[in-house]
């Protein structure tokens, strides 16, 4: 094996110019804008909801904070996916004990589970309050939808279908024209932190991070980049260190501007509920559906309707990401092939992970599972999961075994370190305040 050096600091090459053109840039979108636009999944802007419900505009500034934290674990999870040609879990079976491999997945499955549950319950409710009838049965029916188009569609097709639902999050970003925001008040908010030292602060701040780095997005971008390469029939950058750059070069673009994204369509929801919902005196938002049914009175119809409808779409956006994740990282621990692009019977692991992981997602509010309860597991798990995970993405990314000459740059290395060390320091914070009873 060649000696290790930083991929950034070798010799100069000539990386296409991305932003020559529109077309070209809007080709180079992907993996990442879809990794992006999932992050504001249905149990996110309940999230976020709750968070401008309860604090106002106080804790705006910590999405400048996250920015970059995500932009630097999410490009080491592409690369990582991209250099080797194998997926987290693949390189974990490759490099690391089985042990950690199986603890890693399981606790995936478990957050995603959780998670599909949460987000297909909030779309289910969100067409009820559109259309009337009962939210359970659009649950069900949205869990179907969505392995259909998984099981359905040629990756190149269903990519494109996941490119173009991102839209739907700017419902979020109309909203704002039709709400009064301070923005004074919002701008500062964001610019300047107004820190409280309490358990309710603490706990915002914690779910605000467990939100925006989220484990299954690992996965998804990593495993994305995968077929990414296969489908332009390309070799892992560790074979073919020469095209390094425009692909390193493209992967950056796609994952700063996914997680702008995510962050401005975060702020968006944080700031009309701020506008509508704290302003009014209404402090407990439990989840997205409950949010927009709020925000009927307060912002009119066209909010609402907003509200309900980017709930809607970006589940339908956000269910495939969380169950292809899931999918990627069994095949991957089973040490078998899987991929959105093979057919249902020569994938059958694959696509069997898909329909468990939707199928249990949805059957959770059909056994009594408290929706809310499960938004807060959801966030437990992912916050013990997101941590151990960055850590052993970061020993992969350093590994020159894995790796080849194109470990990540002293750059991306001090970066990712940041982002694992801020989010051990949060989930150590969140449980010391649950030990100590405070949450």
């Amino acid at each position: 094996m060649t000696a290790a050096t930083d991929h950034n600091e070798g010799p100069p090459t000539q990386p296409a110019n991305l932003s020559s053109n529109p077309r070209t840039f809007l080709r180079a979108l992907g993996p990442g804008l879809i990794a992006g636009a999932a992050d504001d999944d249905p149990s996110g802007i309940g999230t976020h909801s709750q968070i401008g419900a309860a604090f106002g505009y106080r804790l705006s500034w910590t999405f400048v904070l996250s920015f970059p934290l995500m932009v630097a674990i999410q490009e080491i999870a592409a690369e990582i996916g991209r250099v080797t040609g194998a997926g987290i879990a693949r390189n974990l079976r490759r490099h690391y004990s089985r042990p950690l491999l199986w603890s890693m997945v399981s606790l995936l499955l478990v957050a995603n589970i959780i998670n599909l549950g949460a987000d297909l319950g909030a779309m289910g409710a969100a067409l009820a309050l559109l259309a009337g009838g009962k939210a359970g049965l659009y649950t069900l029916l949205f869990g179907i939808l969505s392995f259909v188009l998984e099981v359905g569609l040629s990756y190149s097709r269903y990519a494109a279908i996941l490119k173009w639902t991102t839209l739907t999050l700017f419902t979020y970003v109309a909203v704002l024209f039709v709400v009064h925001v301070p923005w004074g008040t919002a701008l500062t908010a964001l610019l300047l932190p107004d820190i409280e030292l309490n358990a309710a602060y603490a706990t915002a701040f914690v779910a605000i991070l467990g939100t925006t780095i989220s484990p299954y997005l690992f996965f998804w971008q990593a495993g994305q980049e995968i077929e990414e390469q296969h489908r332009h029939h390309a070799k892992p950058l560790c074979l073919t260190p020469a095209a390094a750059d425009g692909e390193f070069r493209r992967i950056r673009v796609d994952t700063l501007t996914g997680m702008a994204f995510s962050t401005l369509i975060s702020l968006a929801i944080v700031f009309a509920t701020a506008a509508t919902l704290h302003a009014e005196g209404i402090r407990d938002i439990a989840t997205s559906a409950q949010a927009a049914e709020a925000l009927r009175p307060l912002a009119g119809p066209f909010a609402f309707a907003m509200f309900a409808l980017g709930i809607i779409g970006t589940g339908l956006l956000a269910v495939p990401v969380l169950a292809g994740s899931a999918a990627y990282a069994v095949t991957e621990m089973a040490g078998m092939a899987g991929s959105l692009d093979a057919k249902p019977l020569s994938a059958r692991l694959f696509y069997g992970t898909i329909a468990a992981t939707t199928l249990a997602g949805a059957s959770l509010s059909a056994i009594g599972i408290d929706p809310a309860r499960a938004l807060y597991w959801a966030a437990v798990v992912n916050g013990v999961l997101a941590a151990p995970l960055m850590l052993v993405m970061m020993l992969i990314a350093r590994n020159p075994r894995a790796m080849g000459r194109l470990v990540i740059s002293r750059r991306q290395s001090w970066s990712g370190w940041a982002a694992t060390a801020v989010m051990t320091a949060a989930t150590l914070l969140f449980f010391f305040f649950l030990v100590t009873g405070d949450i």
